[in-house]
């Protein structure tokens, strides 16, 4: 028996005084597909990008940004199209 040891005070919350679960909540819930959790947020990417820095003109990046997010993937993407394009001929 340890005698020095305290007890840690329990604390009871009346249910009926509990925060309504609005659509926030549900929001910040976790989701899940049967068993498995869903995962939230940007997918892990490929492990094969390398971080550098390039100069493009102002009028290429600006079109590409104006696509909304993902603009670098799809650079990305024209990029590789090109690559593809330029050795296939």
């Amino acid at each position: 028996m340890n005698v020095n040891k305290k007890t840690s005070p329990t604390s009871w919350t009346d249910p009926d005084e509990a925060p309504e679960l609005d659509e926030s909540f549900f929001e910040r819930a976790d989701e899940f597909d049967g068993e498995r959790m869903v995962r939230r947020g940007r997918p892990p990417g490929s492990g094969n990008k390398v971080s550098t820095t390039v100069r493009f003109d102002a009028d290429i990046l600006a079109a590409f940004r104006a696509q909304g997010p993902g603009w670098q993937t799809r650079m990305n993407e024209a990029l590789r199209e090109w690559l593809q394009r330029r050795n296939d001929g």
